[in-house]
């Protein structure tokens, strides 16, 4: 090993150690991951101590009462209840009742079995098939508390509330005795997706046990199918989650994953391709856990998630949890009005420049357009023209980089035949001949780089706005989905089993435009064209089943550069591209610092190189 081998090697074990000391919790997360801890090993105790000792004893009870042939007395029951139920006995037994809150937006079905929301309706959009979007389905979702009040393990979604409807708040209270409750309390506002839910704790300091430092929440939600493709929506819907530090973070979203984030997290959804639910709280939520599951064999469930939540308790008479959910489209305006929280995060409008071109560029000149309420496939168009307005002085500037190696071709072809087997100083020469005639080499490439921003950023705005979903134009009836003119009855691998027209346009489109640009370089390299013309073949199958809004824009893109191809072809004049290149040879260049060098490899070459006899 020489010096710079190990100098490397001390410098990857001093990031390797200064990462592992950076990515250390602090003490006070190490502490409230403890208790934590400590409540949750508590909860399990408790578990296990009643398991044995009060289901028998209810069970002897009735079984005593049964083998009697008496029928139990009001009063027995309740001494049963007690055993088994502890100061919640009261809130055992019940009958489940629906409450309903309502804006022209969303629709919330509550249940006073558990307190939780029983459904969630949009009522501004529909399924792929015409259904309401249901984002809380009947059977598809669990919210509950648990926590251990003397050596019985309380769970909410057993307990019956008490509900109190008064305008647009609902209150659910589960009682543990005279002026001892829990309670649910949901407000939702006259218009928006966002409802506050508050869950306060009333006189149960002596009632949860001495020893318990968090309420255990658990939330799980089974998203149901909304979208014609459940293969995208599958792979646009993950945990989303955003610390205190205000970085939002996700989990996989082509893999099932679980995580535990052993840090205050502000707020956790569940998100769905076009639509997503919230849960946001006003402090934070403690060391969560998150997971995702997939049910490849369902046709109806797009995926799992679960989220399991710390709420610390300190063991006050009164105590208020302040949350909001929101329960609504994954539209960019909508999320960020929200309290600057970042939930317009949710959206991938892509990381970096690309990100920066969406949010700046892209999106603000889309809502302008639609402000004029036209058609979805005019504004694309409109988008389109402007797009190519605002990149071509690039497209100019590569194109007349093009004329000029074109013009240079028959040269540089001598170079090649002259120097083909020394290429060193056929590489000096072409570098030579290019410094002669004041051509640059990557003329043509830099101009392109600055476009592809632009096409990336399309390429993530397209198939993640929700304004185009369900939206028809010509043969397409959703241009946030494919638009099949052909339903195959057979699958073709990395194909699909449909045809869509606007991919085969832009095939088609992008192989012409291919061809149109190998001419222009005349470029003589064999497997150079095939891979040209290969690459639009390979994304036929990728495109086939993706955004048709995307489809459409890349072909009309495709179809305004061969316009403005032949038009800067009409006010092209190669002659005088000639004549200027001929007149630059004749000027006296300076040699640059890499050409200086390359001259000095090629002399070293040729003097070390053996002498013909």
């Amino acid at each position: 090993m020489d010096r710079n081998s190990i100098i490397g090697l001390v410098l990857i074990g001093a990031l390797i150690f200064g990462y592992s000391v950076y990515m250390q919790p602090s003490p006070e997360e190490l502490k409230a991951q403890q208790q934590r801890k400590d409540s949750t090993e508590q909860v399990q105790r408790a578990a296990n101590a009643a398991a044995p000792a009060t289901a028998p004893k209810a069970a002897d009870t009735l079984g005593a009462v049964a083998d009697s042939g008496m029928v139990m007395t009001d009063s027995a029951r309740i001494i049963v209840e007690k055993e088994k139920w502890g100061e919640f006995y009261a809130a055992a037994s019940g009958t489940d009742s629906l409450i309903t809150l309502e804006n022209p937006n969303v629709k919330i079905t509550l249940s006073s079995k558990g307190g939780i929301m029983k459904s969630v309706i949009l009522k501004e959009y529909k399924t792929w098939d015409g259904r309401p979007v249901e984002l809380i389905g009947t059977d598809s979702s669990e919210f509950n508390l648990t926590f251990s009040a003397g050596n019985r393990i309380i769970n909410t979604a057993n307990l019956y509330f008490n509900t109190t409807k008064t305008n647009n708040a609902v209150s659910l209270k589960a009682y543990a005795g005279e002026g001892k409750y829990l309670e649910y309390l949901y407000t939702l506002p006259a218009d928006g997706y966002l409802v506050n839910f508050n869950i306060k704790t009333v006189g149960l300091n002596d009632v949860i046990a001495a020893n318990a430092t968090y309420l255990n929440l658990d939330w799980k939600n089974q998203l149901v199918r909304q979208e014609k493709s459940l293969e995208n929506e599958r792979t646009a819907s993950t945990v989303y989650y955003r610390f205190a530090d205000e970085e939002v973070d996700y989990l996989s979203e082509t893999s099932d994953e679980k995580e535990s984030l052993k840090t205050k997290v502000k707020w956790i959804s569940f998100k769905q391709h076009f639509f997503n639910i919230a849960l946001i709280a006003d402090q934070s939520f403690d060391s969560p856990v998150v997971e995702t599951y997939t049910n490849k064999e369902s046709t109806t469930s797009v995926k799992t998630m679960t989220a399991s939540l710390a709420l610390p308790f300190n063991h006050q008479q009164d105590q208020n949890y302040g949350m909001r959910f929101y329960l609504g489209p994954n539209h960019y305006q909508t999320l960020k009005s929200i309290d600057e929280l970042g939930l317009e995060k949710l959206i991938p409008l892509g990381w970096g420049i690309f990100g920066w071109v969406n949010r700046f560029l892209v999106i603000p000149t889309f809502n302008y357009l639609n402000s004029f309420n036209w058609s979805y496939g005019i504004i694309i168009l409109l988008l389109t023209i402007l797009v190519r307005i605002v990149i071509l002085p690039f497209t100019f500037g590569s194109f007349k980089s093009q004329a000029k190696m074109k013009v240079l071709q028959p040269e540089m072809q001598e170079l090649n035949e002259k120097y083909g087997d020394d290429p060193m100083k056929k590489q000096q020469e072409t570098m030579n001949l290019y410094r002669k005639a004041g051509v640059n080499p990557l003329g043509g490439c830099i101009p392109g780089l600055l476009q592809l921003p632009v096409m990336i950023a399309m390429f993530r705005f397209f198939p993640s706005s929700i304004e185009l979903r369900q939206q028809q134009f010509l043969w397409a009836h959703d241009l946030s989905t494919y638009d099949s003119i052909l339903d195959l009855p057979f699958n073709i691998p990395f194909y699909g089993d449909h045809v869509s027209l606007f991919t085969l346009l832009m095939t088609v489109s992008t192989l012409i435009y291919t061809k149109m640009n190998m001419q222009m370089t005349a470029a003589t390299n064999p497997s150079m064209k095939w891979m040209m013309y290969l690459m639009p073949i390979m994304f036929l199958g990728f495109f086939n089943s993706y955004s048709a809004g995307l489809s459409y824009y890349y072909f009309l893109s495709n179809v305004f550069g061969f316009g403005q191809q032949y038009i800067f072809k009409a006010f092209t004049n190669e002659e005088e591209i000639h004549r200027k290149i001929q007149e630059n040879k004749k000027k006296p260049v300076k040699k640059s610092s890499f050409q200086q060098r390359l001259e000095q490899m090629a002399k070293e070459r040729g003097a070390n190189s053996p002498k013909k006899r």
